[in-house]
């Protein structure tokens, strides 16, 4: 008996690993071999192809492809109709499937609506991805970035809010008390 709820319409291969808990809804496609933690929701129309992993609580929103490539940890949210790649120079005529590259998305991640993460790059925990913004290099833990090409703008605390740092490179999230560092261009979590 599976202990998770896809909707009618979902397709899901097998073998698919599906955590108990997990939500799929209209119109998806899970392929096999795939990994879906605890938890997660899966809105319509999202797609999972094979050797994707899908940590526990990740919630990806409508329209979403998630490519053979991508691995994701606890506690991500990708935005409604956000783009993953997996080919660096794709070509209709030449086959890549054995070029694809790996995009990891660390603890907390957050990926607005539209945008575009290139493959073969690293997003550091809880950083903030702005709606419609083309990632094309790794981001740092807590940064956020906006535009195309995407720039760091700030830094965002684990609850979503922005950071302010003192002179002493300290700052504290207005909703949670947790107290960030900032040091060499990174931040921290301190308590």
């Amino acid at each position: 008996m599976k202990d998770y709820f896809a909707h009618e319409t979902a397709i899901i291969d097998s073998p698919a690993h599906i955590g108990k808990g997990s939500k799929i809804w209209h119109f998806c496609h899970v392929m096999a071999n795939s990994e879906i933690g605890e938890n997660c929701s899966l809105g319509q129309n999202v797609f999972v192809a094979s050797n994707v992993r899908l940590g526990n609580q990740v919630k990806v929103q409508n329209n979403v492809s998630i490519y053979e490539g991508v691995v994701c940890e606890d506690d991500v949210f990708l935005g409604p109709s956000m783009v993953f790649t997996n080919i660096k120079n794709p070509r209709s005529a030449v086959v890549r499937k054995g070029e694809y590259l790996t995009t990891y998305v660390e603890q907390g991640v957050s990926i607005g609506a539209n945008a575009t993460i290139v493959c073969g790059i690293r997003l550091g925990q809880y950083c903030f991805i702005g709606a419609g913004s083309v990632v094309t290099k790794s981001v740092a833990p807590y940064a956020i970035i906006i535009g195309n090409p995407g720039e760091q703008v700030g830094w965002m605390s684990q609850y979503g809010h922005r950071l302010a740092f003192n002179r002493n490179g300290e700052a504290t999230c207005p909703e949670s008390g947790q107290k960030y560092n900032l040091s060499e261009g990174k931040v921290r979590l301190i308590s």
